[in-house]
């Protein structure tokens, strides 16, 4: 038994396809094929079931598999534990974000990563928070960017800073005309909400409790866009709730329609988490720090704020 065969049933297991699977691992798929089967013969187990498609790992190749992916999260500490000595922030760095941060924060973020740290490389999806959750006990990720407390007790956190809602109401509400609002006062409103599965979704709902939530005669409108629930307010009336970093997208006109909420203003609690077991502490530590950068310094502080949980 290999570590590359280990690699190679947990890339099969990653993309539940052969030829997707060699691609990623740079070999060819009669290789990658070759190796997974020589694997199954060593062990007289199937790890695959290979009549299904996509692939699927049979009972006893999900318990392989995941025991698989320790002996390589604990094989890859060796390098780390040499690259966390050196003084360059060298290597790969495996992001994922969910999506109502992703546009707001990262273009800063990726700019003064690659300008201050060219040895590192990084790879960023946008995931939901379930997602990234999934991809740090798998080992795709090593890293994420998402909205907390998550309460799991193989995940750490460290958070980053804390982002106010605001409101944004159309003209045409009895709102507009009042400068702070309270939570109270959207009850009676059309709510635009991102589809499920989106924490912010929830946490809007922690916050209006509206049952109305984004439907309208005729119209049940499902999306999963910040950018969209604003389009949905300027032409169709209602209220949303907005991130406080997506206000800097509005035009001056948009601007107008945001409310703030009063005190106690409710915010979301960004933080950085990885899996437990996580050791390239000197990439994350650099991720922190820009992010930190290019945050302002009223978001940094929890003072006065009510975190709304996911």
């Amino acid at each position: 038994m290999t570590l590359v065969q280990l690699e190679y049933i947990v890339a099969v297991d990653t993309y539940r396809n052969f030829v997707q699977a060699a691609e990623k691992c740079f070999v060819t798929q009669p290789t990658l094929s070759m190796q997974v089967q020589k694997l199954e013969e060593l062990l007289s187990v199937k790890i695959f079931d290979r009549s299904r498609q996509p692939v699927t790992p049979t009972e006893i190749g999900l318990e392989i598999i995941a025991q698989a992916r320790i002996i390589l999260q604990e094989s890859g500490k060796i390098h780390e534990l040499i690259n966390n000595q050196q003084q360059d922030v060298v290597g790969e760095l495996r992001i994922g974000v969910i999506p109502t941060i992703a546009p707001y924060l990262l273009p800063a973020v990726i700019s003064a990563m690659l300008k201050n740290y060219p040895d590192l490389k990084l790879l960023i999806w946008e995931y939901t928070t379930e997602d990234i959750v999934h991809h740090l006990k798998t080992g795709v990720l090593d890293c994420g960017i998402l909205a907390t407390p998550l309460i799991d007790a193989s995940i750490n956190e460290m958070p980053l800073y804390y982002e106010n809602f605001v409101s944004y109401i159309s003209k045409s509400s009895k709102l507009y005309k009042k400068k702070a609002i309270d939570a109270d006062d959207l009850d009676d409103e059309n709510i635009w909400l991102l589809n499920e599965g989106h924490c912010m979704r929830n946490q809007v709902l922690n916050i209006c409790r509206s049952t109305k939530n984004n439907r309208m005669q005729g119209l049940e409108y499902n999306t999963g866009s910040v950018e969209t629930l604003v389009r949905m307010v300027d032409l169709n009336g209602g209220a949303t709730l907005l991130p406080e970093l997506a206000i800097a997208d509005l035009s001056a006109k948009q601007i107008g329609k945001i409310r703030t909420f009063k005190s106690p203003e409710p915010v979301r609690e960004i933080s950085l988490v990885t899996h437990k077991n996580f050791i390239k502490k000197r990439m994350l530590n650099a991720l922190k720090e820009e992010i930190l950068n290019i945050i302002p310094k009223n978001m940094k502080q929890r003072k006065k704020k009510d975190v709304i949980g996911i």
